[in-house]
């Protein structure tokens, strides 16, 4: 929905555009002859409801001309510094909330052709701990939101509800060899459930990026429906290709993400999530009268920066 709202924003910048601009360079010089001309056989000072009436603007053209600024200004915000999204799942609880509107940084991955995707300018790339968004690979019109957990290179294991991660060695530095888990501390029980089973909540430490997570501890691993990646044995282990990101959902036990259908690819990234601009509950008893999708309160204490990478240097 948000790509073909892209499109339909990118042709009504396009087709406005034209029309103010032949109207500037073509009609409007011809509207500035018939006023001269009248006002030389008049000799009089003509106002602006006869002038409109000599020498009328188009209202295509005029519409066009006052709507242009407005629909290019939210184009250029929108497609390559910020894009508002709503959450729409609990996948990333507790991080994220189902009505929580975010805002999601477009630069961050680099400028980015708002119709393709394709990189126009490099900027920085994914890390470890970042909250991203990004075409989900198995159908690109849906916009997905989930953790980076693992770089391009990386091996990484999801076993007994840890994550295991041997980063890539790079070129030149002192290569990690066995694999280190990422550790996580209890920070509460039962503060949120999944149906009727109370949750496990932890602050997690992803190689310096600490955010909470939930764990289900009653629910498997689900590992015979785990993405199975031919370059390794087991089906929790996966080695992330390069150009690609492998990504969790804080909700760890209520999450579809890189276990079950692979890597994220470099060109399906649309930007880094930084700020919770506003939150809205939806809790309604069931003798409530209004429909569902009406908020029943602001949660003004959620709004802020989205725990993740965009808290550390790079």
């Amino acid at each position: 929905m948000a790509n073909y709202f892209s499109i339909m924003l990118f042709v009504l910048t396009i087709s406005t555009g034209l029309i103010w601009l032949l109207d500037v360079l073509l009609w409007k010089p011809k509207r500035k002859q018939k006023l001269e001309a009248a006002g030389a056989a008049t000799q009089l000072d003509l106002d602006d409801e006869v002038k409109h009436r000599i020498a009328p603007q188009h209202p295509v053209a005029e519409f066009a001309e006052s709507i242009f600024p407005v629909i290019a200004f939210v184009f250029v915000l929108r497609s390559f510094l910020y894009e508002p999204f709503q959450i729409p799942s609990g996948s990333m609880m507790p991080t994220l909330l189902v009505g929580d509107f975010i805002l999601v940084e477009k630069y961050s991955y680099g400028i980015r052709n708002p119709v393709a995707n394709s990189i126009l300018l490099e900027t920085d790339k994914p890390l470890r701990g970042d909250v991203a968004v990004f075409k989900y690979p198995e159908n690109p019109a849906l916009d997905y939101i989930k953790r980076v957990v693992a770089l391009p290179g990386d091996r990484v294991i999801y076993r007994n509800k840890k994550v295991y991660i041997l980063p890539n060695c790079q070129a030149g530095a002192e290569c990690q060899t066995q694999y280190q888990e990422m550790q996580k501390e209890l920070v509460s029980r039962g503060e949120f459930s999944m149906g009727p089973y109370p949750l496990d909540r932890f602050v997690e430490d992803l190689s310096g990026v600490k955010h909470d997570v939930l764990l289900n501890f009653r629910a498997p691993d689900m590992s015979s429906m785990f993405h199975k990646q031919a370059s390794t044995s087991q089906n929790d282990e996966w080695i992330v290709p390069e150009s690609h990101y492998f990504v969790l959902g804080d909700n760890r036990d209520n999450s579809t993400d890189s276990r079950f259908w692979g890597f994220v690819p470099e060109n399906h990234l649309v930007g880094k999530a930084v700020f919770i601009w506003m939150s809205f509950e939806f809790e309604r008893g069931e003798d409530d009268f209004l429909p569902s999708w009406v908020p029943s309160g602001v949660r003004f204490d959620r709004l802020g920066k989205i725990p993740g990478a965009s808290e550390i240097k790079k």
